[in-house]
């Protein structure tokens, strides 16, 4: 994906779309905080008559986030065109799809009480496979994809401003995301590395209640001769590759720090990066996603 300057725009375009309950509306709401003007479902033909009329209200680099769900199936081959035609009017585009696990979806119709929009006889996990293939071509021509089964609002707020808020637009924006692997990897990475190898702090009883925050979890993982060489040689491998994606104009890049559990080497790893490649003039934003949870391993996890 490319990404240009958003003065240099004629307008700074979002598709937001994605399967049902895996929290468009969550997403509109923060696009609309952000300063996006936002419609949802209007039919794609209408988008590039829309987007003139806000640019003319708003001027270069007007914002427009336009919600597509289920309910606009019949529209959805005309997307792809009109994307295109977007794009080559001076627009920047991107297509944004969230996504979720069937069970984490299935569960979440019912404490809300509500009905799929295609659910019938077969029930709401039916209506979501259903859903599932009819808008698998957005998924597949979307820049992005935030699974959002283990998020809660918040959590999916945060990640969005992380990724569309105007401070730093126009450049690489790097995130650097603690997780612990029994639950799961975050799937916005577009890197990973593993440090299960390193010396682990919750086998140390006086370490064990505290986090990668801590101080004296910090100087146990990151004392070693083993973690300062693998720190040296991971900083400068991205050091290396970051500007070269930012010339590709690659407009993010996540990489996944995984532990265990996510609270001990992996956040003290990751806050380590985050300063060594401040210093290297590449800022990144340090995100710990299951800081919070508790040491016990996750439900239906092994």
């Amino acid at each position: 994906m490319t990404v240009v300057d958003a003065r240099a725009h004629r307008a700074d375009i979002v598709v937001v779309t994605g399967l049902s309950g895996a929290g468009k509306s969550t997403a509109i709401k923060v696009f609309e905080d952000l300063g996006y003007y936002c419609v949802d479902n209007l039919p794609p033909v209408l988008l590039p008559k829309f987007v003139d009329v806000v640019s003319e209200a708003r001027g270069e680099g007007a914002r427009v986030a336009l919600g597509m769900d289920i309910r606009g199936k019949e529209f959805l081959p005309d997307l792809s065109r009109v994307l295109d035609e977007l794009r080559g009017g001076r627009s920047a585009v991107h297509v944004l799809f969230l996504d979720a696990a069937d069970e984490a979806l299935v569960r979440r119709f019912s404490e809300t009480r509500r009905k799929h929009p295609l659910a019938a006889r077969g029930g709401a996990l039916g209506a979501i496979r259903r859903e599932r293939g009819i808008l698998s071509p957005l998924r597949e021509m979307a820049d992005a994809v935030i699974d959002t089964s283990l998020l809660n609002v918040h959590q999916l707020r945060d990640s969005l401003v992380r990724r569309f808020s105007r401070e730093g637009a126009g450049g690489l924006k790097v995130s650097i995301i603690s997780f612990g692997y029994r639950y799961g990897i975050p799937v916005e990475a577009d890197m990973v590395v593993d440090v299960r190898f390193l010396a682990n702090p919750n086998f140390v009883p006086a370490l064990k209640r505290f986090t990668g925050l801590d101080r004296g979890v910090c100087d146990y993982v990151l004392g070693t001769r083993v973690t300062k060489g693998f720190l040296r040689r991971l900083s400068d491998l991205l050091l290396f590759l970051l500007p070269l994606y930012r010339k590709e104009g690659k407009a993010y890049f996540t990489l996944g720090v995984g532990c265990t559990g996510g609270r001990h080497r992996s956040v003290a790893v990751a806050e380590a990066l985050g300063d060594i490649l401040g210093k290297g003039k590449e800022a990144a934003v340090v995100v710990h996603r299951d800081l919070s949870r508790s040491s016990l391993p996750a439900k239906g996890m092994r």
